[in-house]
């Protein structure tokens, strides 16, 4: 058996063609499948659309959630329900072809827990390929742990390596960097990612931002590193430029035109107040998002609930 997650968005214009494109390419893998649509809180027909698909064909599953949870929180609902050998996760826009699935499926087959896909010929503008390479590569050198670079939720798992991130209780979920964590055998396959079919994409920049947070601090503990070593250099700094400037003061030796018995220096001293102010705040605002985390695991309320169900 063979399970596609696909969560969606206000996805009603591409449904019908997504659908066709699915049955078409499931023609190739030999093997019984299900599409589990995952409707994220939907205002548009994109509930009604799926029942009607799936009225059509029982190994379309809908599951909608009672609100908009977030594009994570859907993946990780059809994870959960998936019935499959193998798990498939593909996006509803149809920037991740169903047609490719058949080299990842096979590659599974090989023996590998999972096949993530290498994105190439982004079809998106300039800033924001630009925006997309910077992170991953940032991603990269902070993580804990080994995420592979410019690879999505596009990808192909085992069911062994969907049953420990089911298993995994956390709340706030980055589901390429779960993956990467589990382990088990991994690899990567080359594919020319798409123009979205249909519609507006729905992954706004603050929503991107989130994601993109989420991963960091998901993975990372670095970013408290690298202020507590800024706040170390600038303590040192500090320190020893005043015992320079009190040698100084002491001796009445003018250095470079400055003498700290004439000069007042209220210029020099808001700025390094300012400075070191900003670096506070900076430092304190890592510490919030640190904790505004574990208070979310703290509460353990679920990521996501489930309004309706069709041909569950």
């Amino acid at each position: 058996m063979i399970s596609l997650i696909v969560p969606a968005f206000n996805e009603a214009l591409v449904l019908r063609t997504l659908y066709e494109r699915v049955a078409a390419a499931a023609k190739t893998w030999g093997d019984d499948w299900e599409l589990i649509l995952v409707d994220d809180g939907s205002v548009d027909e994109t509930f009604h659309l799926a029942s009607e698909i799936a009225a059509a064909d029982p190994r379309f599953k809908v599951l909608s959630f009672s609100r908009n949870f977030g594009h994570q929180p859907a993946v990780t609902a059809g994870l959960s329900y998936a019935s499959g050998d193998i798990i498939c996760v593909i996006d509803a826009d149809l920037q991740d072809p169903p047609e490719e699935l058949l080299r990842f499926i096979d590659k599974c087959r090989e023996g590998y827990d999972v096949v993530y896909a290498i994105r190439t010929k982004r079809k998106e503008g300039l800033p924001k390929r630009i925006a997309y390479s910077t992170y991953y590569r940032l991603l990269k050198k902070l993580a804990s742990i080994d995420i592979p670079l410019d690879s999505g939720d596009f990808c192909v798992m085992s069911r062994r390596i969907v049953d420990v991130m089911n298993a995994l209780p956390e709340r706030n979920r980055f589901v390429r960097g779960l993956r990467s964590w589990a382990g088990f055998r991994q690899t990567g396959l080359r594919y020319e990612r798409q123009a979205r079919q249909a519609g507006e994409p729905k992954y706004t920049l603050s929503k991107l931002i989130k994601l993109g947070l989420d991963g960091v601090f998901s993975f990372s503990y670095k970013p408290l590193h690298i202020v507590m070593i800024i706040g170390l250099v600038l303590g040192l700094g500090a320190f020893v430029l005043g015992i320079l400037v009190l040698a100084q003061y002491l001796s009445d030796v003018t250095v470079l035109g400055y003498n700290p018995r004439n000069a007042r220096g209220w210029t020099s001293l808001m700025l390094v107040i300012l400075f070191a102010t900003g670096v506070q705040l900076f430092g304190m605002g890592l510490l919030g998002e640190y904790i505004g985390r574990i208070f979310e695991e703290t509460k353990a309320r679920p990521s996501y609930v489930v309004g309706r169900k069709v041909n569950f």
